[in-house]
């Protein structure tokens, strides 16, 4: 433990942001990096508990009081080290994660938790300008190969760990570029892409195999590609988006986020050409949605110049402080400001849509009513109208950021015969396995939309399944950290 009184003496910091005058008109990051001085101070701020909540918090069980002490001393490789064990991108966690860890800190019972997704951060960007981060190929090749779908975090993970163990994985993107929505689906000025590209780089310098513009089921078959493999991880992501299905949403103006966010991202990136129909400037804009996806469609929007933004939320706005049935160190589920909110936009919690209508094929206004969940004796959680409550928005561009239903099976399913969920996800058993001999599954495909962390996590174990199955022996490769730590 760095300093045993460290969480008495220094109250939570946490890094600096750009002015928000100033982030609104670019597209950079707009989070700086922590003073040394701060840095130290808040690692110090672990109390390296004899039970670290975090740790098992976290999906991936970092090593979170380990890294935070060899902070606190200075120690800054050590740090990396730790850090490094059981989260191959931490530079992507850092940034994207909303710190489940954090949630479980146990300081967050009556204090700030400790600022660890920040330090995640912090330790991951100076080891790169340390050069601590290298490509490390594998001593030898096992002479099997492995075929992993998709390039998300989750499809990432499963093939830097694939490809330490000596397998040799070539993973296929249908996308022009590699990342799934950490490429077209974040945007810069919550991650810029130079982020990505450098960890694509190092592994691709290890071996890894990257082929892009390859929509699998399509260009080539699943079936096909399983027989060119010795195993086949599916990362597939969850990128059907959940449809608004009231009167006139064929009008013109309505866009789904994915769609929305994606052309702005081309655009940052030099691969695409303004659009004004797909750019808010000058239009009053409304979001459907309060989640990440509708965050970052809120940030861009300000971003393109929008005459006005409101997002608007189903359900009624959650409290400020924990409810007495949401204890630590559940997540708390708690009214949040996100940084795309803070820039500005109206927000209105409590209404679904009922209508939209317009003249001439485009859309004009939205139509709405005020609901309240009820619940009657045992029964299902229902929204009840309130009467009298309707409400019409004035809209040019309507935005949906309802979230995500699970992935596209039909080809899957149909080449392969993998069995689907009822929910509509891919099923696998413990070691996630599918019911297709040799082929796996990992992060939101199986889970459902989710966490990056999660998906990071699950690439990982799936990645330990696949070695075993490949081998016939244990795998060798590293286990989830709390896993090591509490058995």
């Amino acid at each position: 433990m760095g300093k045993p009184t460290g969480f008495l003496e220094w109250s939570r910091r946490p890094a600096p942001k750009r002015e928000k005058t100033e982030r609104v008109q670019d597209w950079k990051e707009f989070v700086l990096p922590l003073a040394p001085d701060e840095a130290k101070r808040q690692a110090g701020r672990c109390m390296d508990c004899g039970v670290p909540f975090c740790q098992q918090g976290c999906p991936l069980g970092n090593p979170i009081p380990d890294f935070n002490d060899a902070v606190y001393n200075g120690r800054w490789k050590a740090a990396y080290l730790s850090l490094s064990g059981t989260n191959n991108f931490p530079e992507f966690t850092g940034r994207l994660c909303p710190a489940p860890c954090e949630a479980s800190c146990v300081l967050s019972i009556n204090q700030d938790a400790v600022t660890i997704e920040q330090m995640e951060k912090e330790i991951a960007e100076r080891a790169f300008a340390e050069g601590w981060v290298t490509p490390r190929p594998p001593a030898s090749r096992t002479g099997r190969s492995v075929a992993v779908v998709g390039s998300g975090p989750a499809g990432l993970a499963a093939a830097a760990q694939l490809n330490q163990a000596g397998h040799t994985v070539t993973v296929y993107e249908r996308d022009d570029r590699l990342g799934g929505l950490m490429r077209y689906g974040i945007p810069d000025f919550k991650m810029e892409k130079s982020v990505l590209d450098r960890r694509l780089a190092v592994m691709e310098a290890e071996g890894v195999v990257f082929r892009t513009g390859v929509d699998v089921g399509k260009e080539i078959g699943f079936r096909a590609l399983r027989e060119q493999h010795d195993a086949v991880v599916l990362a597939l992501g969850a990128r059907k988006a959940r449809e608004l299905e009231v009167p006139g949403r064929e009008l013109e103006g309505v866009l789904p986020a994915m769609q929305f966010l994606e052309h702005q991202n081309r655009v940052v990136s030099g691969l695409a050409t303004p659009d004004p129909r797909l750019s808010a400037a000058g239009k009053r804009v409304l979001i459907l949605g309060g989640g990440d996806t509708g965050s970052d469609c809120l940030g861009t929007s300000i971003r393109q110049g929008a005459k006005s933004v409101t997002q608007v939320e189903l359900m009624p706005a959650p409290p400020h402080v924990r409810a007495a049935d949401n204890p630590w160190p559940r997540w708390p589920l708690l009214f949040r400001t996100s940084s795309s909110q803070e820039e500005g936009g109206v927000r209105e919690f409590g209404f679904m849509t009922k209508h939209l209508s317009g003249q001439d094929g485009r859309l004009q206004a939205l139509h709405a009513v005020k609901v309240e969940p009820r619940r009657e004796g045992d029964g299902p959680l229902r929204l009840i109208e309130a009467p009298g409550s309707e409400v019409t928005h004035e809209v040019d561009m309507l935005i949906l950021a309802m979230g995500f239903t699970g992935p596209d099976t039909a080809q899957l399913s149909e080449q392969l015969g993998v069995k689907i969920t009822p929910r509509g996800t891919v099923q696998i058993d413990k070691h996630f396995a599918t019911s297709a001999d040799g082929v796996f599954c990992a992060g939101d495909a199986s889970r459902g939309a989710s966490l990056i962390v999660w998906a990071l996590s699950e690439g990982r174990e799936a990645a330990k399944a696949v070695d075993a199955y490949l081998t016939g022996l244990p795998s060798a490769l590293p286990s989830r950290g709390r896993d090591a730590a509490f058995g």
